[in-house]
């Protein structure tokens, strides 16, 4: 398994950042020709390979137009390939699930999935119209990166012990130097991202080489439920990344007095341009409204984010050997319009990150990953199966009368639906609630022996939290 990671460039020259900028601008032109011509609906179902578009290239000589080295606009084309697979994979997977709500039919669904993966789908109205959908197609905005093969660049270190790179630049035989923020030299392929003035340095490197995956994992079978005030809590009713919370609110409140005072600015701006003061509408929009200093500390926001994910879920596979989760990928989509404080504090792209780090973190350390379908887990009672009312961090069962800790109470009925037969991962959420209704039904009828679950009342008795009217 490889990961990625970024060395920076440090107090990189202004001339020679302008020739990356030019270089990577040029090669923006070969991505987009690219995805015009093989990230399309036309395009789909060539099967041709990235070498065989540079053979095309070559031999009708498309590749004088963008006017940069051979190595440079071949790797691009091979990134530019595997970002359309990618993406064709990616809105694949969301049409497999839309294939399952659509029809019931196991021949139907054995055809169409069969046209997917052999990308014959342009044909059939349902697949057409659901890859238009999903799948993003045609256009690319990228035109700030270079890819850099391996054996194109090398390192040194000069007499004060910094770390330089060398790349080809866009005339032959002469390299760009940039002194880089790092002692580790980058290995393997490179990609240089130009953002604001500095140069990141992505490469890979052997997830075995780090000390982190060389920790072993647990033993136990853990459920998770994903949070705000902390990034995990598991069905034993521990949290994990217990300041992931704060930091949001934290960071959700700077940007919202930030944010206010530009706004200020900008109309002061506006009204001196509307007054025929430019000289001051120029002096503040390149003095106060410019965002170098905005996306890095946006980047370092990103940064702490990370780490707390990360710590979080290493503290669950220390314990864990199976970790069973909801599926981040899935979007869902509420009925109440949250007010915008709320809406800029819960960080949907968290959800990403949790979910990137729960498969990383899992494979690394050996341990695994069981996704479910997450549909009321947070609005069902773990311990009788009922629906009942969630308030923040505190659900309310009607029926027993008892007041659970909304994540715990989360984690546990994730637990319990990796055994569910009834309930697949894909499994529509109005038919989970009827499900769920079904059984309840059911438990109504033939009055079943409360607390008979030994595993269940050890957890209830761990985490009471009982309502004032529960006693009576």
């Amino acid at each position: 398994m490889k990961v990625t990671r970024i060395a920076y460039s440090a107090r990189l020259n202004a001339g020679k950042y302008a020739a990356l900028a030019e270089q990577a601008r040029r090669l923006g032109r070969v991505r987009s020709e690219v995805w015009q011509r093989y990230g399309s609906i036309n395009g789909v179902g060539a099967g041709l390979r990235d070498r065989q578009v540079r053979d095309r290239w070559l031999a009708d000589g498309t590749y004088v137009q963008f006017a940069v080295l051979a190595n440079a606009w071949k790797e691009t084309v091979r990134d530019a390939m595997a970002d359309i697979a990618a993406n064709l994979e990616a809105a694949k997977v969301q049409v497999r699930r839309a294939i399952s709500r659509h029809t019931n039919d196991p021949a139907e669904r054995r055809r169409m999935f069969t046209a997917l993966r052999a990308d014959q789908w342009a044909d059939d109205p349902f697949l057409s119209r659901q890859m238009r959908k999903h799948w993003k197609r045609g256009h690319n905005r990228t035109h700030d990166q270079i890819v850099v093969r391996a054996d194109r660049y090398h390192t040194a270190v000069d007499g004060r012990g910094r770390l330089w790179l060398a790349i080809p630049g866009l005339e032959p035989r002469k390299m760009v130097k940039i002194p880089l923020s790092t002692t580790v030299a980058p290995t393997g392929t490179l990609r240089l991202i130009l953002r604001s003035g500095r140069v990141e340095v992505h490469y890979q490197i052997d997830a075995a080489q780090m000390r982190s995956s060389q920790r072993p994992c647990g033993d136990r079978r853990l459920g998770v439920d994903k949070g705000y005030t902390e990034a995990l809590t598991d069905s034993d009713g521990q949290p994990h990344g217990a300041g992931l919370g704060d930091l949001l609110t934290r960071e959700s409140d700077r940007l919202k007095e930030r944010n206010r005072r530009r706004a200020k600015l900008r109309s002061i701006a506006n009204n001196a341009a509307l007054r025929g003061d430019d000289a001051k509408a120029h002096r503040i929009k390149v003095n106060n409204l410019g965002t170098i200093k905005r996306d890095r500390q946006a980047a370092r926001h990103r940064a702490r984010v990370r780490t707390e994910i990360f710590t979080a879920v290493h503290e669950v596979v220390n314990e864990a050997a199976t970790v069973i989760a909801e599926d981040l990928t899935k979007r869902f989509t509420g009925r109440k319009k949250l007010p915008k404080n709320i809406n800029r504090r819960l960080a949907a792209w968290t959800k990403g990150v949790t979910a990137e780090a729960l498969k990383s973190v899992s494979e690394r350390r050996g341990s695994a990953l069981v996704h479910v379908n997450a549909a009321y887990t947070s609005q069902t009672c773990h311990r009788c199966g009922r629906l009942g009312r969630r308030s923040g961090d505190r659900f309310h069962c009607t029926s027993c009368g008892v007041v659970w800790q909304a994540d715990v109470n989360a984690a546990i009925n994730i637990l319990h639906r990796a055994g569910d037969p009834d309930i697949a991962l894909h499994t529509p959420h109005h038919k989970v609630k009827q499900i769920l209704q079904d059984r309840t039904d059911r438990h109504r009828t033939r009055l079943p022996v409360q607390d008979s679950n030994p595993a269940t009342a050890g957890r209830r008795a761990n985490h009471p939290n009982r309502s004032t009217m529960s006693n009576k």
